[in-house]
């Protein structure tokens, strides 16, 4: 039996705009159920898709795209976009290797109009955009979608001001549609807000504003008073004022779920010159009972069954390392009453939900902030506090001026938690933690370590936090080699590594996880393995004992090997002027996709096998001719 019969019609947008109002309303039950369905088949975020389907319907149903411009903010809500722009028969790959993004991707797409993964950064691109259009003359629209949680950020509220008022004079023509996904409308406010919303969307509603602000200019006092009771009575019963001083035309809230007020709002804005601003409400897990009751649960599950929900799977689970990391924190917070948490809007993703149960008032979610959350940290270390920032590898890399200027040059004991270091997996490019070895190890007052397992990741979040200095524990998403955590905490020698396996010849450097595949192909090629610890400071003393001991060293990491740990053993060699030949190993110079991990790490040649292979590969059998031709 077909379930999505009139889905399966539409190839692109032009096939939408040719439906009726009823089969638009069809058309979103059967596009609802696909999205639940598609996912449950390979994983990927539901809730916020399923709040989102009568949204992408209107936008794609009122605008020309892709000659109009939609930007989808984060991206994480776009499946029922990729849906209706003709990548339905692909969802089945989604987010495998080879397969379709659960991002929007410009290379994928001439419907992805601007890639996105991060947060709060649609609004700057729909204003390059529309911006764009007028310089070459072009009669386009540029929508920019945002939730409210992105609006959290910094970012999203520069954009509005320089949108609001650009510094040419001209505003630009522009809509912003707020994604409010925290707050339900009840029926009768819903009625009232769709009756304002369509008034204040309407031609007769800017045309009457705009010429009594045209006579009204000739008596200042009459205008300032007309201005402000504008405002007030608008304030009344929609939350706009703030965005009518950004200089935008603010509309709604509207139920983002009714097509009948979402549309004529649309086609309303859709005509309107200068910066609008559209506030719709939705339901995370829309339409799918599991899911609204628990849009957390369901924000990104793995393969499930929609008819009976998520379930725990058999037998024990490995421990994380966000799970780690969270134990930590908790015990360290027992140990120490100055430490202090601060996450920007991770609290589930960093694993600090039970901390937050346990020290409300010790814990700070910032919102998506990365630049304050850091600056912050700087405040509180000045006072005395001990600052821990849980934060995602690539989500750093948003306050990299803060980490320096506010932190690093000020020499302050901040502890920077980063998880999701190295790849990730089913997020690819956007989320690999590749680059925070290179980018950390070069900053003044900076050290980094990189755990090899669970046990010792707990021990190093324990040696960072005792420094007088800013420090970074970096861990990857997911479990490790399953080592055993022990409930004591016991700090490591500082900078200093030590040797897991004695060999002949060759000597393999690890650093952080890869240690555990370095060890399996040690066993193959008789080579010896220290585990570093360290990317900085790093143990100088133990790369020149095995490199003045050995007729080779190989370095590996999963990080990015241009001006990653690797690199740090080539400048410590070339000080100590020793030509002892180097393997350097990690991430390529590419962005990686998205695919299982443990097949982008065999991809890399950062699997057991492939670190065997690039071994015999560049030394082979004997190395030492390797080294006296490198000598002559």
């Amino acid at each position: 039996m077909n379930h999505h019969p009139l889905l399966e019609t539409i190839q692109t947008p032009a096939d939408l705009r040719r439906l009726s109002r009823i089969e638009l309303k069809q058309l979103a039950g059967e596009l609802r159920d696909y999205v639940l369905q598609s996912v449950s088949r390979t994983g990927g975020h539901l809730s916020s898709n399923l709040g989102t389907v009568e949204l992408t319907i209107a936008v794609h149903y009122v605008f020309d795209t892709p000659h109009d411009r939609i930007v989808w903010d984060v991206g994480h809500q776009t499946y029922p976009h990729k849906i209706l722009t003709g990548r339905r028969d692909r969802m089945a790959t989604l987010k495998q290797l080879g397969g379709i993004s659960g991002f929007p991707r410009r290379e994928e797409s001439e419907y992805d109009t601007f890639g996105t993964a991060h947060s709060s950064t649609s609004i700057s691109a729909a204003l390059g955009m529309s911006v764009a259009a007028r310089m070459k003359g072009e009669q386009r629209r540029a929508v920019a979608i945002i939730g409210d949680g992105a609006l959290t950020g910094g970012m999203a509220f520069e954009a509005l001001n320089n949108a609001g008022f650009p510094h040419t004079g001209r505003q630009a023509d522009m809509l912003v549609i707020l994604n409010d996904n925290d707050m339900s409308i009840s029926p009768p406010v819903g009625a009232l807000n769709r009756h304002l919303a369509r008034l204040m969307s309407g031609k007769f509603y800017a045309a009457a504003r705009d010429t009594a602000k045209s006579v009204l200019k000739n008596a200042p006092p009459l205008f300032e008073l007309a201005r402000r009771f504008e405002e007030h009575a608008k304030g009344m019963v929609v939350p706009g004022t703030i965005f009518e001083e950004f200089g935008f035309n603010y509309v709604g809230p509207i139920d983002g779920h009714d097509l009948d007020s979402l549309i004529p709002t649309l086609e309303n804005l859709r005509d309107l010159k200068g910066p609008q601003f559209l506030h719709v409400v939705t339901k995370k897990g829309y339409g799918y009972k599991l899911a609204e009751a628990d849009p957390v649960a369901y924000h990104g599950p793995g393969k499930f069954d929609p008819a009976h929900g998520l379930v725990k799977s058999g037998g024990p689970a490995k421990v994380t390392f966000t799970q780690v990391f969270g134990d930590w924190l908790c015990d360290m917070a027992a140990k120490d009453e100055r430490l202090v948490g601060i996450t920007p809007a991770m609290r589930e993703g960093s694993g600090m939900v039970e901390f937050e149960r346990r020290y409300p008032k010790r814990y700070h979610d910032v919102g998506i902030a990365e630049q304050h959350a850091i600056t912050f940290a700087a405040g509180l270390a000045c006072e005395g506090v001990k600052p821990v920032v849980a934060i995602y590898s690539t989500f750093l890399q948003r306050g990299y001026d803060q980490l320096i200027h506010d932190v690093a040059i000020q020499n302050l004991p901040v502890l920077f938690a980063l998880d999701r270091a190295g790849l990730v997996g089913a997020d690819g490019a956007t989320h690999a933690g590749a680059y925070d070895i290179a980018y950390l190890r070069c900053i003044p007052n900076m050290s980094v370590l990189t755990p090899a397992d669970e046990n010792e990741c707990r021990q190093a979040l324990y040696t960072a936090f005792l420094q007088d200095h800013p420090t970074a524990v970096r861990y990857p998403r997911g479990s490790g080699a399953g080592v055993a955590v022990e409930a004591r905490m016991t700090a490591l020698p500082w900078g200093k590594g030590e040797l897991r396996r004695q060999g002949k010849r060759i000597a393999i450097l690890a650093f952080g996880t890869l240690l555990y595949p370095a060890l399996a192909a040690a066993e193959r090629l008789d080579a010896t393995v220290a585990n570093m610890r360290f990317a900085k400071p790093l143990d100088s003393a133990l790369v020149t004992k095995l490199a003045t001991s050995h007729e080779a060293i190989v370095t590996i990491e999963e990080g990015a090997v241009m001006g990653g740990a690797g690199s740090a053993v080539l400048e410590a060699l070339a000080a100590a002027g020793i030509a002892t030949p180097v393997l350097s190993l990690g991430l390529p110079d590419k962005f990686i996709e998205h695919g299982d991990p443990a097949k982008l790490l065999s991809s890399c040649g950062l699997d057991a096998a492939g670190i065997e292979q690039a071994i015999l590969k560049r030394f082979g059998a004997k190395p030492a001719l390797v080294r006296s031709a490198a000598a002559r």
